[in-house]
Order: C-alpha cells, then sequence, then structure tokens
C-alpha cells in the first residue's frame, strides 16, 4: 500500500513504520556486516526494541517535518531504505542517506529511490539544498552522490570516529535550481 514503482523490476519506495519492527530488524540483520563497513545503522539497532526505537524515532521527524524514512522493498522483501537523516524546511535544507543489504546492490536501486525522495524533497517541500555526507572510502556511496548530479563540496580530515578509527567524511550536494526534472517524481 502507498508503493511507488522503482522501475519494471519489481522495486518499490514504501513507507516504513514503526510496526514493520520486526521485519526491519531481519532487513538489518541479513545485511549487518555490509552495510555496518561504512554506516552506524547495524551498531543502533541490535534487537526488536532498538528496531522499534529507530522507527520510532523516524515516524517522529516525519510528523515534524525534520526528516523521513522510505523502504527499497524488491519483489516486496525490504532490502535498504532511503532517509533524509535531516530536513529543516524553513532553512530550505536537508540530509540524504541509503543503506542496502547485499542481495540488492548493483541493481540501480538506491540511485532511483534518492533520486525520488530528493525531488520529493525540493518540488514538495521546498528544499533548497540536499547534502549527502558519506566516508571517502564508501565508493559505491560516492558513485550515487555523481548519478544524482551532486558536486563534492568537502572532505573533513577525520572527522568522523566509526568503530575506533577516524575516516575522512565527504559532503556531497545539489541545489534547486541545478535539479533535474524527474517525470512523476512526487510520491516520497
Amino acid at each position: 500500500m502507498f508503493a511507488t514503482s522503482l522501475g519494471a523490476d519489481g522495486a518499490e519506495l514504501c513507507p516504513l513504520q514503526p510496526w514493520q519492527a520486526e521485519e526491519f530488524l531481519a532487513h538489518v540483520d541479513r545485511g549487518r556486516e555490509f552495510i555496518g563497513r561504512f554506516n552506524g545503522l547495524p551498531d543502533v539497532v541490535a534487537d526488536l526494541a532498538s528496531s522499534r526505537a529507530f522507527l520510532e524515532a523516524y515516524a517522529a521527524k516525519e510528523a515534524a517535518d525534520a526528516g523521513l524514512i522510505r523502504a527499497i522493498r524488491l519483489d516486496g522483501t525490504l532490502v535498504g531504505a532511503v532517509i533524509l537523516r535531516r530536513m529543516d524546511v524553513p532553512q530550505g535544507t536537508a540530509e540524504a542517506g541509503c543503506w542496502l543489504e547485499p542481495a540488492a546492490v548493483g541493481r540501480g536501486l538506491v540511485t532511483r529511490a534518492a533520486r525520488l525522495l530528493i525531488d520529493w524533497a525540493i518540488r514538495e517541500r521546498g528544499i533548497h539544498r540536499v547534502e549527502w555526507w558519506v566516508s571517502a572510502g564508501n565508493a559505491p556511496s560516492i558513485a550515487v552522490a555523481r548519478r544524482l548530479g551532486m558536486r563534492k563540496e568537502a572532505v573533513l580530515r577525520e572527522s568522523h570516529l566509526y568503530r575506533g578509527e577516524r575516516h575522512d567524511e565527504e559532503i556531497w550536494a545539489v541545489l534547486a535550481p541545478e535539479w533535474p526534472a524527474v517525470p512523476g517524481a512526487t510520491a516520497a
């Protein structure tokens, strides 16, 4: 229900709600090691209670018009998500992010889902600037930022402490006037 097609391959972008915490935990468990290479999600979602709390936090963000999460489904199975980690409508800024479990990699799902999400943020919520913060070592995520037409604006050297190691972070961004038209893309 309320799904938006991501193409002819059975991929959809759908709401992800707290009542789906068990399914979300199973998804994180399937991709725990892979997702955790660059994303702290597996450290936060460790059991059913923390899975529910994570989804409740995003439901609260969406209710406050301050962020949201959308599931990426492939043939009905939850395989990843795109998020607006933060969204400040009065300032016109947002930060987008994503993850996928290994079985869904290499199909263009994140690019298609993020394109819809960013298009919605710009066209429906009036966001002027969408950022994409990424570990400098995360080549697939950097490739998504490029495919989305974002520009690399900064490298924050050793700015992110993750699992005991310091990592460089890159900030990529796209501005509303640079954003290309995406036919029919308003259903985040």
